[in-house]
C-alpha cells in the first residue's frame, strides 16, 4: 500500500526532466538547446488520515483530491 492511494489508486507515475541550457528566441537568444534528458518520478500528494472503514478506524493514506471531494469520512478521535 505504499504511496498509493487508498480510495482511488493513484499511484507514482514516471516522467522526464529536461535540462536546457541557451537564451530563448523571443528574448533575442538564438534558441535554447536541450542538453540532457532525465528520468523523474511524480508522486502523489498523499495524506495520513484516521477514516472509519467498515464501521472501525483505520489509518489510511489517501490523496488530497478523496479529501477534498469528501469521499472519506473520517474517525472522530
Amino acid at each position: 500500500m505504499a504511496r498509493e492511494c487508498y480510495i482511488c489508486g493513484k499511484k507514482p507515475i514516471s516522467g522526464r526532466s529536461i535540462s536546457r541550457r541557451g537564451m530563448a528566441k523571443s528574448k533575442g537568444g538564438v534558441g535554447q538547446k536541450i542538453t540532457g534528458v532525465t528520468l523523474r518520478r511524480y508522486l502523489p500528494n498523499l495524506q495520513p488520515v484516521n477514516a472509519l472503514i467498515d464501521g472501525k478506524k483505520k489509518k489510511i493514506k489517501v490523496c488530497a483530491k478523496c479529501l477534498k471531494a469528501g469521499k472519506v469520512k473520517k474517525a472522530v478521535q
